[in-house]
């Protein structure tokens, strides 16, 4: 198969365009967007709109509604590649944007496009401007953080943390408690109870599933723990919240109170 692009479609393309005076933004106001986007600045949000209903976003697709589909998964990609620049969560920020993609994938509307746009550049701009109010941790904390998000579904120990890490466990223990404010058995408690927030809200899992997938010794321990740390059952969580906040994407916050009595 031959390649599209080639030195002589090239330069016809950059005849044509100089011809009638088309042209692309320039590489500095392409990227001043997601330059905002990155620092967390709420003007990221205005501009990404305005840059992408300009006329000089590329002719990509002779389908007007595809052309714009294409044009949003171009932005999506850079826009999650600055907010990850930014200090987002890369795993969040790649979900988000498949969540986003799929999105657009069902819209049947320029203008649901461009409104899709300008929430998706809001989203990763709050996400970003957020980071601001979080402490900024040391790399072996993130490697831990990072080893109890993917592990949740089995049993966490602080030697295979401190293994995974380098470090030895006593200091790893010490350090992760001087960083975070946490003993390290309370944080991969609380991110187990986040996780059991999220498939109470967006699932139909029940409650037996629930405790084994997040490593609970038993359905009546994941129970006791959940009511303690949330002040609800699963039972009385689920019929509250199921399918609340999900334009948030986030667990609904614990009670500190009740999450220190754990």
């Amino acid at each position: 198969m031959s390649s599209p692009v080639n030195e002589k479609k090239l330069r016809y393309m950059e005849y044509l365009h100089r011809e009638t005076a088309v042209r692309h933004h320039t590489h500095t106001e392409d990227m001043y967007q997601y330059d905002l986007l990155r620092m967390g600045d709420p003007r990221a949000i205005e501009e990404g709109t305005k840059m992408f209903s300009s006329d000089l976003t590329g002719h990509i697709s002779d389908d007007p509604l595809r052309n714009f589909k294409y044009l949003f998964v171009a932005s999506i990609t850079l826009a999650c590649r600055s907010a990850i620049a930014g200090g987002m969560d890369a795993e969040r920020a790649y979900n988000s944007s498949d969540l986003y993609i799929l999105k657009m994938d069902t819209l049947q509307s320029i203008d649901e496009i461009k409104t899709l746009q300008t929430d998706m550049f809001s989203f990763y701009t709050r996400e970003v401007a957020a980071l601001g109010k979080v402490n900024v941790y040391s790399k072996p904390i993130i490697l831990c953080m990072d080893y109890i998000y993917y592990h949740l579904h089995e049993p966490i120990h602080t030697e295979i943390l401190a293994e995974h890490v380098g470090l030895n466990r006593s200091y790893l223990s010490t350090l992760f408690k001087k960083e975070t404010g946490q003993i390290l058995s309370q944080y991969i408690l609380s991110k187990r109870i986040e996780a059991a927030q999220n498939m109470l809200r967006f699932s139909d899992y029940s409650y037996a599933e629930i405790a084994a997938s997040l490593a609970f010794s038993s359905q009546s321990h994941f129970i006791r723990v959940f009511r303690v740390q949330t002040g609800y059952t699963p039972k009385e969580f689920r019929n509250r919240f199921f399918r609340k906040s999900e334009k948030s994407g986030g667990s609904i916050p614990l009670d500190k109170e009740k999450a220190d009595a754990v």
